[in-house]
């Protein structure tokens, strides 16, 4: 079958070609093309727009959509894949993601035409677990905040959390959401000796941590809660200024997953009252964040630019890991 697989800035060609070889091994032609700005951070917003508003507002170049036109299958990681682009692809037969989810892809058009679309679960499952973990790390015990300050030459020595800086020996991380990221961020946390529940509607048990039935009670019962569940219409705000109200008061939020499962303006307010202790947050309702956000003034909240997914090994292993997968499900 003829194969067209997208590069981008994070994914680029060599790295594609690379990852693609298996399909080439199996007698595919595979031709690797190039596609959107080669700055990281126009990319992004690209790829904010296509995550809030779909695959069907950003238009392709027409060169590109030529190449769909006659490919057998696409693979993509950010190029969007319209209604319009399915529709005038008669010959195409799947399209495979590079990313956990398929935000850039027409579902509803590619269901209609009869297209499946394979994406890459757990393709920067361990990028985002050690990330989160280091968020717990670096909120809890100062390491950002810090860092700042020695750098306005401040040797900083009063927090916020002062009256009761921890070590996670012994403290209860709630994880909610207890897929292939969650179970990472249990795995690793049971190393520091700390006790680990968990809230997933869809997971029953894990050997690193004890499931909890009501999301409520493991908000009121943890020390740390790490926030790993994939955003639907269902639970977004999942994390409301009531069940902000649940949590110790001596207890920290980390968000690495979607903003919109924290009801971010409730979220700041608890930061600003001092409801809860702290929050390590990764991903905003507005990216990047203005210049007056109120997240540049909150003393007990580490931010951190979009970054818990992105390392070399999880976009290296990407395509191998789809490749892996088309020619195990479809090929």
């Amino acid at each position: 079958m003829r194969v067209l697989a997208i590069a981008d800035a994070y994914i680029p060609a060599d790295m594609l070609t690379d990852g693609t070889q298996a399909l080439r091994d199996a007698g595919h032609e595979v031709e690797v093309v190039s596609w959107g700005p080669a700055v990281i951070e126009e990319l992004q917003e690209i790829n904010l727009q296509v995550e809030l508003n779909g695959p069907n507002g950003v238009d392709l170049p027409a060169e590109l959509q030529a190449k769909i036109g006659e490919a057998d299958v696409v693979i993509t990681q950010f190029a969007p894949i319209s209604a319009a682009l399915i529709e005038a692809s008669p010959q195409l037969k799947a399209i495979g993601v590079m990313r956990g989810g398929t935000e850039n892809v027409d579902g509803e058009a590619a269901k209609k035409a009869g297209v499946p679309v394979f994406n890459t679960q757990g393709r920067n499952a361990r990028a985002v677990a050690e990330f989160a973990v280091g968020m717990i790390l670096s909120e809890s015990r100062n390491i950002a905040r810090t860092h700042a300050a020695m750098r306005e030459h401040v040797w900083l020595k009063d927090f916020p959390n002062s009256a009761d800086i921890p070590e996670l020996e012994n403290r209860t991380v709630g994880v909610v959401g207890a897929g292939a990221i969650g179970q990472l961020v249990m795995k690793f946390l049971s190393g520091f000796d700390a006790k680990c529940i968990f809230f997933d509607p869809y997971t029953e048990s894990s050997l690193y941590g004890e499931r909890v039935e009501d999301l409520d009670d493991l908000l009121a019962a943890s020390d740390i809660v790490t926030i790993h569940s994939r955003l639907t219409p269902e639970n977004h705000h999942l994390i409301d200024a009531r069940r902000l109200r649940l949590m110790k008061p001596s207890a920290i939020l980390v968000n690495t997953a979607r903003s919109g499962l924290v009801d971010e303006q409730a979220l700041i307010a608890a930061l600003q009252s001092r409801e809860i202790m702290g929050a390590a947050i990764d991903t905003f309702d507005d990216e990047p964040l203005p210049e007056n956000s109120p997240w540049m003034s909150l003393d007990n909240a580490t931010i951190t630019s979009h970054l818990a997914g992105s390392t070399q090994d999880a976009f290296r292993k990407t395509p191998r890991l789809l490749s892996d997968r088309l020619l195990r499900e479809f090929f």
